[in-house]
Order: C-alpha cells, then structure tokens, then sequence
C-alpha cells in the first residue's frame, strides 16, 4: 500500500517525545532499511519536519491514518509533499508513517 520497498524493514513504533528523539534520528539518517513510525496526529507535523531535518525533503515517505477502518486515508510522495498537504489538512486518529531508507 506505501508503494515503498518492504522487502526489508525496521519498526521503530513511537519515537522518544524528547529526551534521545534526535540522537535516534540521527542514528536513523543511514538506515538502508525502510523505517515504520507510529505518530499521534498532534505530533505529526513535527515528526515530518524532523524527518526532512534528517533525512532530506525528498525521501520518499507514505502516512497513513486509520488503517483497516472506515476512513482510512493513505498520501505518499516526498517528505516535504507530504508535510505540506497535512499542514493545511490537520490529521485525526491513528497514524502509521513509512519512511524510505536511504538509497544504497
């Protein structure tokens, strides 16, 4: 559904509010491996700035939000694609975001 590799992954689930949040995305900047992220929807927009701070604008991302319910809702492009179309639309409930690994 992300249209991201899935041959290889990595779940990372909920990363740290504050304390070790950077230090685990800088460790992340050269993951290879396609990354999945939980996200509440009020942290979302942070989320997405901080992965375009750490690993660049145009990595491939997808976000999808209820997943299997009645709203389900799925966008993909590039981080900054992404970012901007939830900037102007606010996300409800629960969030699953699947970030491209860095190209080999």
């Amino acid at each position: 559904m992300s249209g991201i590799p899935c041959n290889s992954f990595v779940f990372e689930g909920f990363l740290p509010a504050k304390k070790g949040r950077q230090t685990r995305l800088k460790l992340l900047q050269e993951e290879t491996r396609t990354m999945v992220f939980y996200e509440s929807p009020h942290k979302l927009i942070k989320s997405l700035h901080d992965f375009i701070t750490n690993f660049g604008a145009d990595r491939k991302v997808c976000v999808v939000r209820e997943i299997s319910k009645m709203f389900e809702e799925k966008k993909r492009g590039t981080l900054a694609e992404v970012c901007e179309y939830y900037t102007n639309h606010p996300p409800k409930g629960e969030i699953v975001i699947v970030v491209a690994g860095k190209e080999e």
